[in-house]
């Protein structure tokens, strides 16, 4: 009997061994599925940091995602790109246009980028030489001077109303150019063109630190801290690639925790933790500034990019109040809760 087995063992073995082979040439004929290709819009500032830890950490990668970044010299075109379907994700400032385009139902808020958090540094008030010349050294000074934002109707422009309200200056007496890019910006304020500048902190470190500008202050110290920037998709992607939303999300909220982790204690203050020069590196390269600039002005995110319902509202009723926005608008209706997480 056991002399007969043996064959039939054998045979069986054989057969196993080639039906794993013919498995094995099947597998390695069939392709494995390519990476979903993403566009992802941002400003050439530390907004987008959490896009570039993403990326340059495999964060993305790991998600299934080939992430392209597109850098934009300011925030309303990326709403409009996001419209059209230029970029696929936008995370930046939320402009008028960006509220505009949301009412109208071409984009969802499914996101936060960066927060106005106490001891760390976003938006910062910069005044030219010649201003600084001539007595202009806080903000109660800026009444009848002339301040430089790159367009009207962002964060920006919002911040530097919020700001003036509390020194007791009205907006009406300030002039505001809106001067359309960050270079722009930059080279009134070189220039002597404009007494003041509102600009995220890459922007405007590499001024100070030229001797072409003077510090005033941060938005950070000025106002109670706040959602300040949106995360944001097209509607149609929003209902017709719902994988590729989540793992996005899945993405950037890993990225956020990285950089929360990296700067922050464990009650939420600036203090730089072991990976922080990481961060820095990687934000510092994909910004083309030197590290010890961007060091100087690291923002906050919140770990999880929850969206604040009261923050977008208060932003809203201000474009509203300047008529930027015709029609009442309720913060709700553009947050897409399939995927954002609210803030308490």
């Amino acid at each position: 009997m056991n002399g007969r087995r043996a064959p039939i063992k054998r045979s069986i073995g054989r057969i196993l061994i080639a039906g794993l082979c013919f498995i094995g040439l099947v597998m390695t004929a069939v392709p494995s599925r390519a990476a979903d290709h993403i566009k992802v819009g941002v400003v050439r500032s530390l907004g987008g940091a959490p896009i570039f830890v993403a990326k340059e950490k495999g964060i993305f990668a790991a998600e299934g995602l080939d992430a392209e970044i597109v850098f934009f010299d300011a925030a309303q075109p990326i709403a409009v790109a996001a419209t059209s379907g230029d970029v696929d994700f936008g995370i930046t400032g939320m402009t008028a246009a960006f509220f505009s385009l949301a009412s109208q139902g071409a984009l969802m808020l499914i996101g936060a980028g960066t927060w106005e958090h106490p001891s760390f540094q976003s938006i910062r008030f910069i005044l030219s030489n010649q201003a600084y010349a001539a007595g202009v050294k806080s903000f109660n000074d800026l009444g009848g001077r002339s301040v430089a934002i790159t367009q009207l109707g962002t964060p920006l422009h919002y911040n530097l109303a919020r700001v003036l309200e509390k020194n007791g200056v009205d907006l009406k007496t300030v002039r505001v150019l809106a001067l359309q890019s960050n270079p722009n910006v930059a080279s009134a304020i070189s220039g002597g063109q404009a007494d003041a500048a509102v600009q995220t902190a890459a922007n405007a470190f590499p001024l100070v630190r030229r001797g072409d500008a003077h510090m005033l202050g941060w938005v950070g110290d000025e106002l109670p801290p706040g959602q300040s920037e949106g995360c944001f998709t097209a509607t149609k992607i929003a209902n017709d690639r719902p994988d590729t939303v989540k793992h996005f999300l899945n993405a950037l909220r890993k990225a956020e925790t990285a950089w929360d982790e990296a700067f922050a204690d464990a009650k939420g203050k600036r203090q730089d933790q072991a990976t922080a020069s990481e961060m820095i590196a990687i934000a510092a390269k994909a910004l083309s500034q030197p590290p010890e600039i961007v060091k100087l002005g690291i923002a906050y995110y919140d770990p999880q990019a929850r969206v604040s319902v009261s923050d977008v509202q208060r932003v809203i009723d201000w474009y509203r109040s300047q008529n930027m926005l015709k029609a009442s608008i309720e913060a709700e209706s553009l947050i897409d809760k399939r995927y954002a997480i609210l803030a308490p």
